[in-house]
Protein backbone atom coordinates (compact mmCIF):
# COMPACT_ATOMS: atom_id res chain seq x y z
CA UNK A 1 0.00 0.00 0.00
CA UNK A 2 1.36 3.40 -0.97
CA UNK A 3 1.80 5.94 1.82
CA UNK A 4 1.75 9.72 1.63
CA UNK A 5 5.08 11.42 1.14
CA UNK A 6 6.34 14.57 2.83
CA UNK A 7 7.77 16.01 -0.34
CA UNK A 8 9.22 19.16 1.22
CA UNK A 9 11.25 17.21 3.75
CA UNK A 10 12.25 14.67 1.11
CA UNK A 11 13.43 17.28 -1.39
CA UNK A 12 15.32 19.29 1.24
CA UNK A 13 16.90 16.12 2.61
CA UNK A 14 18.01 14.88 -0.82
CA UNK A 15 19.24 18.34 -1.92
CA UNK A 16 21.08 18.86 1.36
CA UNK A 17 22.60 15.40 1.26
CA UNK A 18 23.63 15.85 -2.37
CA UNK A 19 25.23 19.22 -1.54
CA UNK A 20 27.22 17.72 1.34
CA UNK A 21 28.17 14.78 -0.90
CA UNK A 22 29.42 17.08 -3.69
CA UNK A 23 31.26 19.33 -1.24
CA UNK A 24 32.95 16.30 0.29
CA UNK A 25 33.91 15.15 -3.20
CA UNK A 26 35.28 18.62 -3.96
CA UNK A 27 37.55 18.90 -0.91
CA UNK A 28 38.63 15.27 -1.33
CA UNK A 29 39.72 16.02 -4.89
CA UNK A 30 41.41 19.29 -3.86
CA UNK A 31 43.45 17.60 -1.13
CA UNK A 32 44.41 14.76 -3.45
CA UNK A 33 45.53 17.27 -6.08
CA UNK A 34 47.91 18.87 -3.60
CA UNK A 35 49.15 15.56 -2.21
CA UNK A 36 49.71 14.03 -5.65
CA UNK A 37 50.48 17.21 -7.61
CA UNK A 38 54.17 16.53 -8.23
CA UNK A 39 53.39 12.87 -8.97
CA UNK A 40 50.83 13.90 -11.58
CA UNK A 41 53.42 16.11 -13.25
CA UNK A 42 55.89 13.22 -13.39
CA UNK A 43 53.24 10.93 -14.87
CA UNK A 44 52.39 13.52 -17.50
CA UNK A 45 56.03 14.17 -18.37
CA UNK A 46 56.55 10.46 -19.02
CA UNK A 47 53.69 10.07 -21.47
CA UNK A 48 55.10 8.23 -24.44
CA UNK A 49 53.85 6.75 -27.68
CA UNK A 50 53.01 3.60 -25.71
CA UNK A 51 49.22 3.74 -25.67
CA UNK A 52 49.00 1.33 -22.73
CA UNK A 53 51.08 3.67 -20.57
CA UNK A 54 48.73 6.38 -21.72
CA UNK A 55 45.79 4.39 -20.35
CA UNK A 56 47.49 4.10 -16.96
CA UNK A 57 48.36 7.81 -16.97
CA UNK A 58 44.79 8.82 -17.84
CA UNK A 59 43.35 6.53 -15.17
CA UNK A 60 45.71 7.81 -12.50
CA UNK A 61 45.24 11.52 -13.23
CA UNK A 62 41.45 11.31 -13.47
CA UNK A 63 41.31 9.11 -10.38
CA UNK A 64 43.09 11.87 -8.45
CA UNK A 65 41.44 15.01 -9.83
CA UNK A 66 38.05 13.36 -10.54
CA UNK A 67 37.54 15.27 -13.77
CA UNK A 68 37.98 13.73 -17.19
CA UNK A 69 37.52 17.26 -18.58
CA UNK A 70 40.66 18.46 -16.80
CA UNK A 71 42.54 15.40 -18.09
CA UNK A 72 41.41 16.30 -21.60
CA UNK A 73 42.66 19.88 -21.16
CA UNK A 74 46.07 18.60 -20.06
CA UNK A 75 46.12 16.26 -23.01
CA UNK A 76 45.38 19.07 -25.46
CA UNK A 77 48.38 20.96 -24.07
CA UNK A 78 50.67 17.99 -24.78
CA UNK A 79 49.26 17.62 -28.29
CA UNK A 80 49.75 21.36 -28.93
CA UNK A 81 53.33 21.14 -27.67
CA UNK A 82 54.00 18.28 -30.07
CA UNK A 83 54.84 15.87 -27.24
CA UNK A 84 52.27 13.30 -28.34
CA UNK A 85 50.13 12.80 -31.42
CA UNK A 86 46.36 12.68 -31.56
CA UNK A 87 46.34 8.88 -31.98
CA UNK A 88 48.71 8.49 -29.03
CA UNK A 89 46.32 10.55 -26.88
CA UNK A 90 43.40 8.15 -27.35
CA UNK A 91 44.79 5.79 -24.69
CA UNK A 92 44.84 8.62 -22.15
CA UNK A 93 41.20 9.46 -22.91
CA UNK A 94 40.26 5.81 -22.45
CA UNK A 95 42.18 5.69 -19.18
CA UNK A 96 40.33 8.80 -18.01
CA UNK A 97 37.07 6.86 -18.18
CA UNK A 98 38.53 4.14 -15.97
CA UNK A 99 39.79 6.74 -13.50
CA UNK A 100 36.32 8.29 -13.29
CA UNK A 101 34.99 5.06 -11.74
CA UNK A 102 37.17 5.45 -8.64
CA UNK A 103 34.60 7.59 -6.82
CA UNK A 104 31.84 5.08 -7.44
CA UNK A 105 34.05 2.35 -5.99
CA UNK A 106 34.76 4.44 -2.88
CA UNK A 107 31.14 5.35 -2.19
CA UNK A 108 29.87 1.83 -2.93
CA UNK A 109 31.58 0.49 0.18
CA UNK A 110 28.86 0.46 2.79
CA UNK A 111 30.81 2.25 5.51
CA UNK A 112 28.47 5.18 6.05
CA UNK A 113 28.46 4.37 9.79
CA UNK A 114 32.02 5.69 9.86
CA UNK A 115 30.91 9.06 8.45
CA UNK A 116 30.79 10.97 11.73
CA UNK A 117 34.02 9.39 12.96
CA UNK A 118 35.82 10.46 9.76
CA UNK A 119 34.34 13.96 9.98
CA UNK A 120 35.40 14.24 13.63
CA UNK A 121 38.94 13.02 13.01
CA UNK A 122 39.41 15.01 9.79
CA UNK A 123 37.83 18.21 11.13
CA UNK A 124 39.80 18.28 14.38
CA UNK A 125 42.98 17.34 12.56
CA UNK A 126 42.53 20.27 10.15
CA UNK A 127 42.07 22.66 13.06
CA UNK A 128 45.06 21.56 15.12
CA UNK A 129 47.69 20.61 12.53
CA UNK A 130 49.93 23.25 10.96
CA UNK A 131 52.04 21.34 8.44
CA UNK A 132 50.50 21.48 4.96
CA UNK A 133 51.01 17.78 4.21
CA UNK A 134 49.09 16.69 7.29
CA UNK A 135 46.41 19.32 6.66
CA UNK A 136 45.90 17.79 3.21
CA UNK A 137 45.62 14.29 4.70
CA UNK A 138 43.15 15.65 7.27
CA UNK A 139 41.12 17.41 4.57
CA UNK A 140 41.03 14.20 2.56
CA UNK A 141 39.71 12.34 5.63
CA UNK A 142 37.10 15.04 6.20
CA UNK A 143 36.07 14.87 2.54
CA UNK A 144 35.50 11.12 2.68
CA UNK A 145 33.47 11.57 5.85
CA UNK A 146 31.29 14.23 4.21
CA UNK A 147 30.74 12.00 1.17
CA UNK A 148 29.46 9.20 3.40
CA UNK A 149 27.41 11.60 5.54
CA UNK A 150 25.79 13.08 2.45
CA UNK A 151 24.94 9.59 1.25
CA UNK A 152 23.41 8.78 4.64
CA UNK A 153 21.23 11.90 4.44
CA UNK A 154 20.07 11.02 0.92
CA UNK A 155 19.43 7.44 1.97
CA UNK A 156 17.37 8.48 4.99
CA UNK A 157 15.43 11.05 2.98
CA UNK A 158 14.53 8.59 0.21
CA UNK A 159 13.51 5.80 2.59
CA UNK A 160 9.77 6.65 2.36
CA UNK A 161 9.92 6.10 -1.41
CA UNK A 162 10.28 2.36 -0.79
CA UNK A 163 6.50 2.23 -0.26
CA UNK A 164 5.52 4.91 -2.76
CA UNK A 165 4.04 3.01 -5.73
CA UNK A 166 4.39 5.75 -8.42
CA UNK A 167 8.12 6.08 -7.73
CA UNK A 168 8.58 2.31 -7.61
CA UNK A 169 6.82 2.01 -10.98
CA UNK A 170 8.98 4.79 -12.46
CA UNK A 171 12.19 3.19 -11.28
CA UNK A 172 10.95 -0.15 -12.58
CA UNK A 173 10.75 1.38 -16.03
CA UNK A 174 14.49 2.12 -15.82
CA UNK A 175 15.08 -1.58 -16.32
CA UNK A 176 14.39 -0.78 -19.96
CA UNK A 177 17.93 -0.01 -21.21
CA UNK A 178 17.00 2.98 -23.36
CA UNK A 179 14.95 4.63 -20.57
CA UNK A 180 17.75 4.15 -18.04
CA UNK A 181 20.45 5.38 -20.42
CA UNK A 182 18.42 8.47 -21.32
CA UNK A 183 17.65 9.29 -17.67
CA UNK A 184 21.28 8.81 -16.60
CA UNK A 185 22.59 10.90 -19.50
CA UNK A 186 20.16 13.77 -18.89
CA UNK A 187 20.80 13.93 -15.15
CA UNK A 188 24.58 13.83 -15.61
CA UNK A 189 24.45 16.48 -18.33
CA UNK A 190 22.49 18.77 -15.97
CA UNK A 191 24.63 18.34 -12.85
CA UNK A 192 27.83 17.87 -14.93
CA UNK A 193 29.11 15.20 -12.55
CA UNK A 194 29.00 11.50 -13.25
CA UNK A 195 30.15 10.98 -9.65
CA UNK A 196 26.96 12.65 -8.39
CA UNK A 197 24.86 10.44 -10.66
CA UNK A 198 26.62 7.29 -9.48
CA UNK A 199 26.22 8.40 -5.86
CA UNK A 200 22.46 8.74 -6.24
CA UNK A 201 22.23 5.43 -8.12
CA UNK A 202 24.09 3.70 -5.30
CA UNK A 203 21.89 5.33 -2.63
CA UNK A 204 18.69 4.28 -4.40
CA UNK A 205 20.00 0.77 -5.05
CA UNK A 206 20.86 0.36 -1.36
CA UNK A 207 17.19 1.14 -0.61
CA UNK A 208 16.09 -1.55 -3.02
CA UNK A 209 14.61 1.08 -5.35
CA UNK A 210 16.98 0.41 -8.26
CA UNK A 211 17.65 -3.05 -9.61
CA UNK A 212 21.07 -4.09 -10.83
CA UNK A 213 19.89 -3.99 -14.46
CA UNK A 214 18.44 -0.49 -14.04
CA UNK A 215 21.55 0.69 -12.21
CA UNK A 216 23.78 -0.49 -15.05
CA UNK A 217 21.59 1.26 -17.63
CA UNK A 218 21.71 4.48 -15.60
CA UNK A 219 25.52 4.13 -15.32
CA UNK A 220 25.68 3.76 -19.12
CA UNK A 221 23.77 7.02 -19.38
CA UNK A 222 26.13 8.71 -16.92
CA UNK A 223 29.05 7.76 -19.18
CA UNK A 224 27.36 9.49 -22.11
CA UNK A 225 26.18 12.48 -20.07
CA UNK A 226 29.66 13.21 -18.80
CA UNK A 227 30.73 13.87 -22.39
CA UNK A 228 28.67 17.06 -22.25
CA UNK A 229 31.14 18.52 -19.74
CA UNK A 230 34.06 17.69 -22.03
CA UNK A 231 32.20 19.12 -25.03
CA UNK A 232 31.41 22.38 -23.21
CA UNK A 233 35.04 22.67 -22.10
CA UNK A 234 36.14 22.36 -25.75
CA UNK A 235 33.89 25.18 -27.03
CA UNK A 236 35.92 27.99 -28.53
CA UNK A 237 39.16 26.06 -28.01
CA UNK A 238 41.73 25.01 -30.66
CA UNK A 239 41.01 22.12 -33.00
CA UNK A 240 43.02 19.70 -30.82
CA UNK A 241 40.67 20.33 -27.87
CA UNK A 242 37.57 19.73 -29.98
CA UNK A 243 39.08 16.56 -31.44
CA UNK A 244 39.89 15.23 -27.97
CA UNK A 245 36.27 15.90 -26.92
CA UNK A 246 35.04 14.13 -30.07
CA UNK A 247 37.17 11.07 -29.26
CA UNK A 248 35.79 11.12 -25.71
CA UNK A 249 32.23 11.11 -27.06
CA UNK A 250 33.03 8.41 -29.63
CA UNK A 251 34.60 6.13 -27.06
CA UNK A 252 31.73 6.45 -24.58
CA UNK A 253 28.94 6.16 -27.11
CA UNK A 254 30.52 3.21 -28.95
CA UNK A 255 31.11 1.50 -25.61
CA UNK A 256 27.45 1.86 -24.62
CA UNK A 257 26.29 0.61 -28.03
CA UNK A 258 28.52 -2.46 -27.66
CA UNK A 259 27.21 -3.37 -24.21
CA UNK A 260 23.58 -2.30 -24.38
CA UNK A 261 22.62 -5.72 -25.75
CA UNK A 262 24.71 -7.56 -23.16
CA UNK A 263 23.42 -6.09 -19.90
CA UNK A 264 22.40 -9.54 -18.67
CA UNK A 265 25.93 -10.83 -19.24
CA UNK A 266 27.34 -7.77 -17.48
CA UNK A 267 24.99 -8.49 -14.57
CA UNK A 268 26.36 -12.01 -14.28
CA UNK A 269 29.97 -10.82 -14.39
CA UNK A 270 29.32 -8.09 -11.79
CA UNK A 271 27.53 -10.63 -9.61
CA UNK A 272 30.46 -13.02 -9.89
CA UNK A 273 33.00 -10.28 -9.08
CA UNK A 274 31.08 -9.06 -6.05
CA UNK A 275 30.38 -12.49 -4.58
CA UNK A 276 34.06 -13.40 -4.93
CA UNK A 277 35.09 -10.14 -3.28
CA UNK A 278 32.72 -10.73 -0.37
CA UNK A 279 31.97 -14.44 0.02
CA UNK A 280 29.69 -13.87 3.02
CA UNK A 281 27.18 -11.94 0.87
CA UNK A 282 26.22 -14.46 -1.76
CA UNK A 283 22.61 -13.29 -1.86
CA UNK A 284 21.51 -10.37 -3.93
CA UNK A 285 20.36 -8.23 -1.01
CA UNK A 286 19.83 -4.54 -1.60
CA UNK A 287 23.05 -3.54 0.17
CA UNK A 288 25.02 -5.78 -2.21
CA UNK A 289 23.52 -4.28 -5.37
CA UNK A 290 25.45 -1.04 -4.81
CA UNK A 291 28.76 -2.89 -4.97
CA UNK A 292 27.64 -4.78 -8.06
CA UNK A 293 26.68 -1.56 -9.85
CA UNK A 294 30.09 -0.01 -9.02
CA UNK A 295 31.86 -3.16 -10.22
CA UNK A 296 29.79 -3.25 -13.41
CA UNK A 297 30.67 0.42 -14.02
CA UNK A 298 34.40 -0.27 -13.68
CA UNK A 299 34.21 -3.51 -15.66
CA UNK A 300 32.34 -1.74 -18.45
CA UNK A 301 35.01 0.95 -18.84
CA UNK A 302 37.95 -1.46 -18.53
CA UNK A 303 36.42 -3.83 -21.08
CA UNK A 304 35.74 -0.97 -23.50
CA UNK A 305 39.37 0.10 -23.25
CA UNK A 306 40.57 -3.43 -23.97
CA UNK A 307 38.18 -3.73 -26.92
CA UNK A 308 38.84 -0.31 -28.48
CA UNK A 309 42.52 0.40 -27.69
CA UNK A 310 43.46 -1.24 -30.99
CA UNK A 311 41.33 1.31 -32.85
CA UNK A 312 43.18 4.36 -31.54
CA UNK A 313 44.52 5.40 -34.93
CA UNK A 314 41.17 5.09 -36.79
CA UNK A 315 39.40 7.06 -34.03
CA UNK A 316 42.05 9.80 -34.16
CA UNK A 317 41.84 9.86 -37.96
CA UNK A 318 38.05 10.18 -37.87
CA UNK A 319 38.19 12.98 -35.26
CA UNK A 320 40.74 14.82 -37.40
CA UNK A 321 38.49 14.52 -40.45
CA UNK A 322 35.45 15.68 -38.51
CA UNK A 323 37.18 18.73 -36.99
CA UNK A 324 39.16 20.83 -39.43
CA UNK A 325 41.85 23.32 -38.48
CA UNK A 326 40.56 26.88 -38.40
CA UNK A 327 42.59 29.47 -40.31
CA UNK A 328 44.76 31.40 -37.86
CA UNK A 329 43.91 35.09 -37.74
CA UNK A 330 46.64 37.60 -37.01
CA UNK A 331 45.13 38.69 -33.70
CA UNK A 332 45.07 35.11 -32.45
CA UNK A 333 48.86 34.88 -32.59
CA UNK A 334 49.01 36.89 -29.38
CA UNK A 335 46.79 34.51 -27.42
CA UNK A 336 48.24 32.08 -24.93
CA UNK A 337 48.44 28.53 -26.20
CA UNK A 338 48.65 26.50 -23.00
CA UNK A 339 46.87 28.48 -20.27
CA UNK A 340 43.42 27.20 -19.36
CA UNK A 341 41.27 28.45 -16.49
CA UNK A 342 39.86 24.94 -16.00
CA UNK A 343 43.21 23.99 -14.45
CA UNK A 344 43.43 26.90 -11.99
CA UNK A 345 41.86 24.80 -9.22
CA UNK A 346 44.70 22.28 -9.70
CA UNK A 347 47.66 24.59 -8.94
CA UNK A 348 50.53 22.17 -9.66
CA UNK A 349 49.17 21.45 -13.13
CA UNK A 350 48.20 25.06 -13.84
CA UNK A 351 51.70 26.25 -12.88
CA UNK A 352 53.15 23.61 -15.17
CA UNK A 353 51.12 25.06 -18.06
CA UNK A 354 52.55 28.51 -17.26
CA UNK A 355 55.99 26.91 -17.65
CA UNK A 356 55.09 25.88 -21.20
CA UNK A 357 53.81 29.37 -22.00
CA UNK A 358 56.99 30.95 -20.65
CA UNK A 359 58.97 28.69 -22.99
CA UNK A 360 56.84 30.04 -25.84
CA UNK A 361 57.47 33.59 -24.65
CA UNK A 362 61.19 32.85 -24.56
CA UNK A 363 61.08 31.65 -28.17
CA UNK A 364 59.55 35.00 -29.17
CA UNK A 365 62.30 36.91 -27.36
CA UNK A 366 65.00 34.84 -29.07
CA UNK A 367 63.38 35.47 -32.45
CA UNK A 368 63.32 39.19 -31.67
CA UNK A 369 67.06 39.19 -30.90
CA UNK A 370 67.82 37.19 -34.03
CA UNK A 371 65.93 39.66 -36.21
CA UNK A 372 67.49 42.63 -34.40
CA UNK A 373 70.97 41.48 -35.44
CA UNK A 374 70.15 42.45 -39.04
CA UNK A 375 67.39 45.03 -38.73
CA UNK A 376 69.16 47.34 -36.25
CA UNK A 377 72.32 47.42 -38.35
CA UNK A 378 70.90 47.62 -41.87
CA UNK A 379 67.08 47.61 -41.72
CA UNK A 380 64.62 50.22 -42.93
CA UNK A 381 62.21 52.26 -40.80
CA UNK A 382 59.40 49.81 -41.63
CA UNK A 383 61.52 46.83 -40.60
CA UNK A 384 62.41 48.54 -37.33
CA UNK A 385 58.71 49.22 -36.64
CA UNK A 386 57.95 45.56 -37.33
CA UNK A 387 60.62 44.59 -34.81
CA UNK A 388 58.98 46.88 -32.24
CA UNK A 389 55.65 45.14 -32.91
CA UNK A 390 57.20 41.85 -31.80
CA UNK A 391 57.61 43.34 -28.34
CA UNK A 392 53.86 44.01 -28.27
CA UNK A 393 53.31 40.28 -28.71
CA UNK A 394 55.74 39.52 -25.89
CA UNK A 395 53.95 42.06 -23.69
CA UNK A 396 50.60 40.41 -24.46
CA UNK A 397 51.91 36.99 -23.44
CA UNK A 398 53.45 38.49 -20.32
CA UNK A 399 50.13 40.00 -19.24
CA UNK A 400 48.28 36.72 -19.82
CA UNK A 401 50.87 34.67 -17.92
CA UNK A 402 50.98 37.00 -14.91
CA UNK A 403 47.18 37.28 -14.81
CA UNK A 404 46.89 33.49 -14.94
CA UNK A 405 49.47 32.95 -12.21
CA UNK A 406 47.65 35.58 -10.17
CA UNK A 407 44.52 33.42 -10.27
CA UNK A 408 46.57 30.38 -9.33
CA UNK A 409 48.19 32.20 -6.41
CA UNK A 410 44.75 32.63 -4.82
CA UNK A 411 44.46 28.83 -4.50
CA UNK A 412 45.83 26.71 -1.69
CA UNK A 413 49.44 26.09 -2.71
CA UNK A 414 52.02 23.62 -1.51
CA UNK A 415 55.53 24.94 -0.71
CA UNK A 416 56.76 23.48 -4.02
CA UNK A 417 53.95 25.23 -5.90
CA UNK A 418 54.88 28.54 -4.24
CA UNK A 419 58.53 28.15 -5.30
CA UNK A 420 57.56 27.23 -8.86
CA UNK A 421 55.11 30.13 -9.11
CA UNK A 422 57.76 32.56 -7.89
CA UNK A 423 60.30 31.19 -10.41
CA UNK A 424 57.92 31.51 -13.35
CA UNK A 425 56.68 35.00 -12.40
CA UNK A 426 60.30 36.16 -12.12
CA UNK A 427 61.21 34.51 -15.43
CA UNK A 428 58.25 36.06 -17.27
CA UNK A 429 59.16 39.47 -15.86
CA UNK A 430 62.80 39.21 -17.00
CA UNK A 431 61.84 38.00 -20.48
CA UNK A 432 59.45 40.94 -20.79
CA UNK A 433 62.29 43.25 -19.72
CA UNK A 434 64.52 41.84 -22.46
CA UNK A 435 61.79 42.52 -25.02
CA UNK A 436 61.43 46.08 -23.73
CA UNK A 437 65.20 46.56 -23.84
CA UNK A 438 65.31 45.49 -27.49
CA UNK A 439 62.46 47.89 -28.28
CA UNK A 440 63.87 50.87 -26.41
CA UNK A 441 67.61 50.40 -27.03
CA UNK A 442 68.17 48.40 -30.21
CA UNK A 443 65.20 49.80 -32.14
CA UNK A 444 65.89 53.35 -30.98
CA UNK A 445 69.51 53.04 -32.13
CA UNK A 446 68.33 51.68 -35.47
CA UNK A 447 66.00 54.65 -35.97
CA UNK A 448 68.86 57.02 -35.09
CA UNK A 449 71.01 55.27 -37.70
CA UNK A 450 68.39 55.76 -40.44
CA UNK A 451 67.60 59.33 -39.34
CA UNK A 452 71.22 60.48 -39.62
CA UNK A 453 71.95 58.17 -42.59
CA UNK A 454 74.82 56.49 -40.80
CA UNK A 455 76.30 53.29 -42.28
CA UNK A 456 78.60 50.86 -40.53
CA UNK A 457 81.58 49.35 -42.29
CA UNK A 458 81.33 45.69 -43.29
CA UNK A 459 83.87 44.65 -40.64
CA UNK A 460 82.18 46.63 -37.86
CA UNK A 461 78.73 45.41 -38.88
CA UNK A 462 79.82 41.77 -38.79
CA UNK A 463 81.47 42.17 -35.38
CA UNK A 464 78.37 43.87 -33.90
CA UNK A 465 76.05 41.28 -35.44
CA UNK A 466 78.16 38.52 -33.90
CA UNK A 467 77.95 40.27 -30.52
CA UNK A 468 74.15 40.58 -30.66
CA UNK A 469 73.74 36.94 -31.72
CA UNK A 470 76.26 35.71 -29.13
CA UNK A 471 73.65 36.26 -26.38
CA UNK A 472 71.21 33.76 -27.92
CA UNK A 473 72.99 30.51 -26.83
CA UNK A 474 73.08 31.77 -23.23
CA UNK A 475 69.41 32.77 -23.38
CA UNK A 476 68.44 29.41 -24.85
CA UNK A 477 70.35 27.65 -22.06
CA UNK A 478 68.68 29.86 -19.43
CA UNK A 479 65.20 29.12 -20.78
CA UNK A 480 65.97 25.40 -20.88
CA UNK A 481 67.22 25.54 -17.28
CA UNK A 482 63.92 27.15 -16.26
CA UNK A 483 61.92 24.57 -18.15
CA UNK A 484 63.81 21.67 -16.53
CA UNK A 485 64.67 23.48 -13.27
CA UNK A 486 68.20 22.35 -14.10
CA UNK A 487 70.85 23.85 -11.80
CA UNK A 488 73.73 22.51 -13.90
CA UNK A 489 72.50 24.38 -16.99
CA UNK A 490 71.95 27.56 -14.96
CA UNK A 491 75.53 27.46 -13.70
CA UNK A 492 76.85 27.15 -17.26
CA UNK A 493 75.65 30.67 -18.05
CA UNK A 494 78.09 32.15 -15.54
CA UNK A 495 80.94 30.68 -17.58
CA UNK A 496 79.74 32.59 -20.65
CA UNK A 497 80.61 35.95 -19.07
CA UNK A 498 84.31 35.64 -19.92
CA UNK A 499 83.58 34.83 -23.56
CA UNK A 500 81.22 37.81 -23.85
CA UNK A 501 83.68 40.18 -22.17
CA UNK A 502 86.40 39.11 -24.60
CA UNK A 503 84.11 39.78 -27.57
CA UNK A 504 83.07 43.17 -26.12
CA UNK A 505 86.69 44.13 -25.45
CA UNK A 506 87.74 43.26 -29.01
CA UNK A 507 84.84 45.23 -30.46
CA UNK A 508 85.51 48.27 -28.26
CA UNK A 509 89.19 48.24 -29.28
CA UNK A 510 88.14 48.04 -32.94
CA UNK A 511 85.65 50.91 -32.56
CA UNK A 512 88.14 53.09 -30.71
CA UNK A 513 90.73 52.54 -33.46
CA UNK A 514 88.19 53.45 -36.14
CA UNK A 515 87.29 56.61 -34.23
CA UNK A 516 90.95 57.63 -33.92
CA UNK A 517 91.55 57.06 -37.61
CA UNK A 518 88.65 59.33 -38.54
CA UNK A 519 89.99 62.26 -36.48
CA UNK A 520 86.65 62.49 -34.65
CA UNK A 521 84.51 62.72 -37.81
CA UNK A 522 82.55 59.56 -36.96
CA UNK A 523 81.72 60.49 -33.35
CA UNK A 524 77.96 60.12 -33.88
CA UNK A 525 78.44 56.70 -35.47
CA UNK A 526 80.73 55.69 -32.60
CA UNK A 527 77.97 56.68 -30.17
CA UNK A 528 75.44 54.45 -31.97
CA UNK A 529 77.92 51.56 -32.04
CA UNK A 530 78.57 51.96 -28.32
CA UNK A 531 74.84 51.93 -27.58
CA UNK A 532 74.51 48.57 -29.37
CA UNK A 533 77.43 47.17 -27.37
CA UNK A 534 75.92 48.36 -24.05
CA UNK A 535 72.48 47.01 -24.98
CA UNK A 536 73.98 43.59 -25.74
CA UNK A 537 75.71 43.58 -22.35
CA UNK A 538 72.39 44.40 -20.63
CA UNK A 539 70.63 41.56 -22.46
CA UNK A 540 73.29 39.16 -21.22
CA UNK A 541 72.94 40.58 -17.69
CA UNK A 542 69.20 39.85 -17.77
CA UNK A 543 69.98 36.36 -19.03
CA UNK A 544 72.17 35.82 -15.98
CA UNK A 545 69.25 36.92 -13.80
CA UNK A 546 67.12 34.20 -15.39
CA UNK A 547 69.72 31.61 -14.43
CA UNK A 548 70.01 33.12 -10.93
CA UNK A 549 66.27 32.53 -10.47
CA UNK A 550 66.76 28.80 -11.11
CA UNK A 551 69.64 28.65 -8.59
CA UNK A 552 67.54 30.47 -5.95
CA UNK A 553 64.64 28.08 -6.63
CA UNK A 554 66.92 25.11 -5.94
CA UNK A 555 68.39 26.73 -2.82
CA UNK A 556 64.93 27.45 -1.38
CA UNK A 557 63.94 23.85 -2.03
CA UNK A 558 66.94 22.57 -0.10
CA UNK A 559 66.17 24.89 2.82
CA UNK A 560 62.56 23.65 2.99
CA UNK A 561 63.73 20.05 3.10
Amino acid sequence: MSQSIGWTELIIGVAGGLSIFLYGLLILAESLKRLAGSTMKRVLSRLTSNRFKGVLAGAFITGVIQSSSVTTVLLVGFISAGLISMSESVGVIMGANIGSTVTAQIIAFKVTKLAMALIAVGGLWVVFTKKQYYRDVATMTLGIGLIFFGMTMMSDSTYPLRSYDPFIDMMGSMASPMAGILAGALFTAVVQSSAATMGIIIVLSSQGLVSLEAGIALAFGANIGTCVTAALAALGKPAEAVRAAVIHVMFNVIGVLIWVGFIEELVLMADWMTVNMNPTSANLAAENVAREIANAHTLFNVANTVLLIGFARPMAWLATKMVKEKPIKDELRLQSKYLDNLLVSTPSLAIDRARLEIGRMGDRVIEMIRRAADVVLTGSELELDALRDLDEEIDDLYRQITSYLGLVSAQSLSPEDVRDLRLYLNSANILENIGDLIETDYVHTGHQRTRFREEFSDETREMMKALILSVIPSLETAIQSINDKNVKLAKQIRKEKGRLNTRVSELNTHLAAKLAQSSGERARRFGLESEIVEASKRVYSLTRRLAKGVLEHARDGREEN
